[in-house]
């Protein structure tokens, strides 16, 4: 049984911009989401900003809609212009914000059933 997140109405913050270099078109999500296709919001998703005061905030990357293929974990505040080509040659094309520290197998398991946690809202 996986433990519950954590839910915070503030924080993590995910601000994510339509265009390269924090420009264009913006959204911001507070708490632990999961946004499963990065093209269904502002137009796709180009660069983004995550901030949280928790030490165990992560942000996990993926290379497949709907929490799929390959994935890179991030942990701790992070700004990044440009997503394009960012895990081994490939576009981000899906992403979870959490205050939660979640773990490789956590993420592959939400990876294998393309689902995530209790306690999460899915975008």
């Amino acid at each position: 049984m996986q433990p519950k997140a954590y839910v915070s109405q503030t924080y993590p913050r995910l601000t994510v911009y339509e265009d390269e270099g924090f420009t264009g078109r913006s959204r911001v999500f507070t708490g632990n989401v999961g946004i499963s296709n990065t093209d269904r919001i502002v137009d796709g998703i180009e660069s983004l900003r995550f901030f949280s005061t928790s030490s165990n905030a992560t942000l996990v990357l993926f290379t497949r809609t709907g929490f799929r293929g390959n994935f890179r974990i991030l942990r701790g505040n992070r700004s990044i212009r440009d997503l394009d080509d960012l895990i081994a040659g490939n576009d981000v094309e899906s992403i979870i914000s959490t205050n939660q520290r979640l773990t490789v197998e956590q993420v592959r398991a939400i990876r294998n059933a393309g689902q995530l946690p209790a306690g999460y809202t899915r975008v």
